[in-house]
């Protein structure tokens, strides 16, 4: 049965909208939403040639003057997000809608739309967004910053309650579902994936490669925001071990980029290539220019988020060096495959040790980028992941429906009730 599908992330990430183009071709009607304003790296947001024309493209907030540094114009910007995301919605009236990677706030009204329209809702857990942000307030705002925590952790906890069903994209996060006391009945687990056919193994001087005179020494790539929860002083005390023929290249935007910029303006960090966020047209000759890919996460956003840099890092066919927990679903994956090396987000010198031993031994980063690739192919299958979204919109709708006639023949028992 062909279904009216909205998709909404709020970060535009490039394998959300491949499932929208997937799904788009199997006969649904999708639109794909995400904030056109937001700075992280995004999926082709645009009709393709091959693409069917049931799929639209919708990007939302252009009009919102968003902060990620300032508490409360970022407030404001989230809470101006989440109208024009409810009235998406209203003018759609779709099937069923999935919405990931939203500030709470802005999920907000969504939510609560589509509780009062019937419509099946699907909360995408690609992170416990309170929790992080309520251990970033902590730090940051003392005292209050405590107060908006909990205020933001009892938002997400009754979205999730109010929701149809709610998507995880590890089982591991339903330990925090289970403390929030939601019932294990709406949970479902579909793992990310990497956008594997847009992502090719190609060898390292490639056009863009070449466009940008990397040099022939060897080249430390990070690709994608480097924002609060990341920590620039891990690529900084790389840069500075680096030798003169050698480039840590920084393709990125945010707050963490500007405090490399600074250093760089300083002439500390001589091995330092800044560039802007590319395409993702280009994405594969970015991460194959690179001869050892970076990733990082602070502890504490860590233990809820999984990079979703990691799952196009492994399609590229590279070692991969990872700061993060242990925990982290990325540091399980790259461990158990030998794909990579994980490291302590504290762990500075680890970190600087890890790339330059890869650097060393070409030998055992090829067999790592070819593990990374080989687990990608194994696991990255759209047509099996469109499978399992189909089947749990389906579901939603189903739950939804289930909910109405029961509410419909209680209604009807207590007029009969009442009349006799």
């Amino acid at each position: 049965m062909s279904l009216t599908i909205l998709i909404h992330d709020f970060a535009g990430h490039p394998f959300q909208v491949e499932l929208s183009r997937k799904l788009a071709a199997r006969g649904h009607q999708v639109t794909h939403a995400w904030f056109v304003a937001d700075q992280g790296p995004k999926g082709v947001m645009a009709a393709l040639d091959q693409d069917p024309p049931s799929l639209n493209f919708h990007p939302i907030g252009a009009e919102i003057n968003y902060s990620k540094t300032n508490f409360l114009k970022r407030r404001a910007g989230d809470l101006a997000y989440g109208r024009s995301l409810a009235s998406l919605i209203g003018d759609l009236q779709p099937d069923v809608v999935i919405s990931g990677n939203t500030p709470t706030e802005a999920q907000e009204p969504a939510v609560r739309l589509c509780r009062r329209l019937d419509i099946p809702f699907v909360f995408w857990c690609q992170d416990f967004y309170s929790i992080a942000a309520s251990e970033l307030l902590a730090r940051r705002l003392p005292g209050i910053g405590h107060l908006v925590g909990a205020w933001y952790r009892f938002l997400e906890r009754r979205q999730m309650r109010l929701s149809t069903r709610v998507l995880h994209i590890t089982v591991s996060y339903a330990k925090q579902t289970d403390k929030w006391q939601i019932s294990r009945s709406k949970i479902v687990v579909i793992p990310n994936w990497g956008a594997l056919d847009c992502i090719n193994v190609l060898p390292r001087d490639t056009q863009w490669g070449l466009q940008h005179d990397l040099g022939a020494g060897t080249r430390f790539l990070y690709s994608g925001t480097l924002a609060l929860k990341h920590n620039p002083a891990l690529l900084e005390a790389l840069g500075l071990a680096l030798s003169s023929d050698e480039n840590l290249i920084v393709v990125s935007a945010g707050v963490g980029v500007n405090h490399l910029k600074q250093r760089q303006l300083n002439d500390s960090l001589p091995a330092l290539r800044i560039l802007p966020l590319q395409s993702f047209e280009v994405m594969d000759e970015v991460l194959a220019s690179g001869d050892i890919l970076l990733c990082v996460i602070e502890r504490s956003a860590g233990k809820y988020s999984v990079p979703s840099k990691m799952l196009s890092y492994l399609c590229a066919g590279r070692p991969i060096v990872l700061a993060a927990p242990a925990e982290n679903l990325a540091a399980s994956i790259l461990s158990e495959n030998e794909a990579g090396i994980i490291v302590a987000p504290e762990d500075i010198s680890g970190f600087v040790a890890a790339a330059l031993s890869f650097r060393d031994d070409p030998e055992r980063a090829a067999a790592a980028g070819a593990a990374g690739r080989a687990w990608a192919e194994k696991h990255f299958d759209l047509e099996k992941v469109a499978d399992r979204f189909e089947a749990l919109f389906h579901d939603a709708i189903n739950d939804v429906k289930d909910q109405r006639r029961c509410a419909t023949e209680v209604s009807s028992s207590e007029r009969v009730g009442v009349g006799n």
